[in-house]
């Protein structure tokens, strides 16, 4: 049985106030907003011990550009509001709303079952993806080092690596991603949704600065890494218009690689987002919602391999053209940065020679 929070405008430090029922539940039950209390509006994030025994998930839609990650963390506190990835919050029983970024499941062990996944004569050399779902440099891994030693290991065996991340906090690991870069081994996409920083604070309320972020990039580009800027997602009618100045910006800071996304709003994430927009931005809700619908034919979603990540119809060819231009005003080359496998090795043991 799912609760729900009914909507009594923002909080503070989160990208949601409400916890649209779980789409796997059949019943749901109300608060009675008389009766909260004002601790009840300012929830404390929970974090809650993962006890997979796997670490290396596979992945089978041929439209994101790799084939296996891991993520350390599920839930995200960064809290941004349009999250693609809420939903997976309601196979473990949870609400895409505010559970997702209060309620975090951390999986404490993930380093040690890397070591043990990639130490088994069966693991094909291959890039991992890091942050395929939540972001692994959300607030919690500055105290636990998850993401961190998870690279250890990474380095260790020489295993090639894509990071995408929201926060700055990245910088911390440049000496390990340098390590790796040294073999063509590491990359990192750094996202940047907007340079408005008070827009970022409503829409990604516990993410790093825009400020900060080309700080990451402008590091690691120095650490001699591989380094990109992800306009993702770009909002219709509210961050659509900032795309050439990000990616100037991001250009001017180091970034070598960009792709974008265009917002999608998959499941509850529509009740989210559209709370959302009525609490910050009321007076564009209908044309952001109708910007959208233009990109996904006439709906919010569009869970499409291939046009899911770029849209569909004239807003959708306008958007590429801008970004093109985009890029090449910045020097910035469109699509993904191409890592190797080539250095892998299993401690202990000789180089895999790889074709």
């Amino acid at each position: 049985m799912e609760r729900e929070l009914k909507p009594a405008g923002p909080i503070h430090g989160r990208g949601t106030a409400i916890n649209p029922p779980n789409r796997f539940d059949t019943l749901v039950y109300e608060d009675d907003p008389d009766a909260l209390d004002s601790d009840s509006r300012r929830p404390r994030t929970e974090y809650l011990r993962d006890a997979s025994r796997s670490i290396i998930a596979h992945n089978q839609s041929p439209d994101v550009g790799f084939d296996v990650s891991i993520n350390p963390y599920r839930g995200c506190e960064h809290g941004c509001v349009y999250c693609f990835a809420r939903p997976t919050h309601e196979m473990l029983g949870f609400s895409s709303g505010l559970d997702f970024e209060t309620k975090i499941l951390v999986k404490e062990d993930a380093p040690e079952l890397l070591r043990a996944e990639l130490s088994k004569p069966s693991w094909q050399p291959q890039v991992i993806a890091i942050s395929g779902v939540t972001d692994c440099y959300q607030p919690i891994e500055r105290r636990l080092g998850i993401t961190r030693r998870c690279l250890e290991v990474l380095a260790e065996f020489r295993n090639p690596v894509l990071i995408v991340t929201k926060n700055h906090l990245v910088a911390r690991d440049r000496d390990l991603l340098a390590d790796l870069a040294r073999n063509s081994a590491a990359g990192v996409f750094v996202s940047v949704t907007s340079l408005d920083g008070d827009l970022q604070r409503k829409m990604e309320p516990r993410t790093s600065s825009p400020q900060r972020r080309l700080d990451a990039i402008r590091l690691l580009r120095e650490a001699g890494v591989a380094v990109g800027v992800l306009v993702a997602p770009v909002v219709p009618g509210l961050t659509d218009h900032e795309m050439p100045a990000i990616l100037q910006a991001c250009g001017q800071a180091g970034a070598r690689f960009a792709g974008y996304v265009p917002l999608r709003l998959p499941y509850a994430v529509k009740e989210i987002f559209e709370h959302w927009l009525e609490d910050h931005y009321p007076d564009r809700k209908e044309k952001v919602l109708g910007r959208i619908r233009s990109l996904r034919g006439g709906k919010l979603n569009d869970p499409n391999f291939g046009s899911r990540l770029r849209g569909e119809g004239v807003y959708a060819q306008e958007m590429a053209t801008l970004f093109a231009l985009a890029c090449r005003r910045a020097g910035i080359a469109e699509g993904r940065i191409r890592l190797s496998a080539a250095a892998f090795r299993r401690p202990g043991g000789r180089q895999l020679a790889l074709l």
